[in-house]
């Protein structure tokens, strides 16, 4: 199965796609051949020109690709299509140079592309003034055409830049937070436990101490770590089942919250108030687990979560194939643990083509 587009996936195509339109402008060049042609200019010089754009419209979509993908310069890239727009300039055909110029802007300084940028406008004015006298008309569109290509990539590789810090923040901050839990966690065990093995290991020493001369008081001391390690015990126990507690309506709309990021429509209804403790953190297990599954094993669009009565019923469509070839993988565990509550848990696809993962637990 095909990995799933994220949002940064998808905000990069639109860059490169938005970017190639943008470079369409050169396109007008195929026009300017087409006037020229009918102006009479000789046919093997019309066909050269035509050669010559297409090699440069194939080669220039892929500078800005390279770049975001974090490739190196495209040298040879650069200097063909450099090459071609030096010769069509020739000709006085300068739609490739504002693209030409676009396809630099990542790999160079921003004030290098400027200063390229206002010479080879000058340049090519001043051509056409030796020519045919100065026309204000390719002045305008030169720099026109050449605003817009120039700029255009520095805004898109400065989204790109922005985008690919946000995501890169999200996956930090996630980190940080299984982090800060588990130091929390850490804390908690050490603050518990510290203290009570230290007790422990003094009395302990005391006995080893007063063994052989006085063994009634030893005895007395080993009795007291027997008691104090009971206690320690049933208090890491209340820590661990405290940290394995889930709130559900957390974990309800955490999980409607990463759908929704991941581009699936996500609809919860859900009766929660009069679930206990036990069950709600169940039903809150359930639901993480079928989230990461919808997550990683579909291409889901759409997503329901209903409790009611403790039952919870969890579909998506992202079901794709016959219904045989399906079954609930990686829930074999948490089925285990639904039955010893007196639970239910079934994963199964739908004859309507959806997913459905069912718990039902004693409310």
């Amino acid at each position: 199965m095909r990995r799933r587009a994220t949002k940064l996936d998808k905000i990069r195509w639109l860059i490169v796609y938005g970017n190639d339109f943008i470079q369409l402008l050169s396109l007008f060049a195929y026009y300017d051949l087409y006037i020229r042609w009918q102006a009479g200019v000789p046919l093997p010089f019309i066909v050269a020109g035509l050669v010559l754009m297409l090699v440069f419209n194939v080669l220039m979509t892929q500078p800005v690709r390279i770049a975001i993908r974090g490739g190196r310069r495209p040298t040879a890239i650069l200097s063909v299509t450099g090459a071609i727009t030096l010769l069509l300039s020739a000709f006085v055909v300068w739609w490739a140079i504002p693209t030409w110029l676009g396809m630099l802007v990542p790999f160079v300084r921003r004030r290098t592309v400027v200063i390229v940028s206002v010479a080879s406008i000058a340049a090519v004015n001043l051509f056409v003034a030796v020519l045919v006298g100065l026309n204000l008309g390719v002045l305008l569109m030169q720099t026109l055409f050449t605003a817009i290509a120039v700029g255009t990539t520095m805004a898109n590789l400065k989204l790109w830049s922005m985008a690919k810090e946000a995501h890169e923040g999200q996956e930090t901050l996630a980190m940080l937070a299984v982090s800060e839990e588990r130091l929390r966690f850490a804390g908690d065990l050490n603050d518990l436990l510290g203290q009570s093995l230290t007790d422990a290991g003094a009395r302990i020493a005391d006995a080893e101490r007063v063994l052989r001369t006085d063994p009634a008081r030893a005895a007395a001391e080993m009795f007291e770590v027997r008691d104090l390690t009971r206690r320690s015990l049933r208090e890491v126990r209340s820590v661990v089942q405290n940290y394995r507690a889930i709130d559900l309506d957390e974990v309800l709309a955490s999980v409607r919250a990463v759908l929704e990021a991941a581009d699936v429509r996500c609809t919860v209804r859900a009766e929660t108030g009069a679930l206990t403790p036990e069950t709600r953190t169940l039903l809150a297990t359930v639901v993480r687990e079928g989230a990461t599954n919808v997550l990683k094993h579909s291409r889901a669009e759409r997503c329901t979560i209903t409790i009611e009565n403790g039952v919870l019923e969890m579909s998506n469509d992202g079901v794709s194939g016959p219904p045989g070839e399906h079954a609930p993988n990686g829930l074999a565990g948490l089925a285990q643990r639904v039955r010893a509550a007196g639970g239910t848990l079934e994963g199964r696809p739908t004859d309507e083509g959806r997913y459905l993962l069912r718990a039902a637990v004693p409310a």
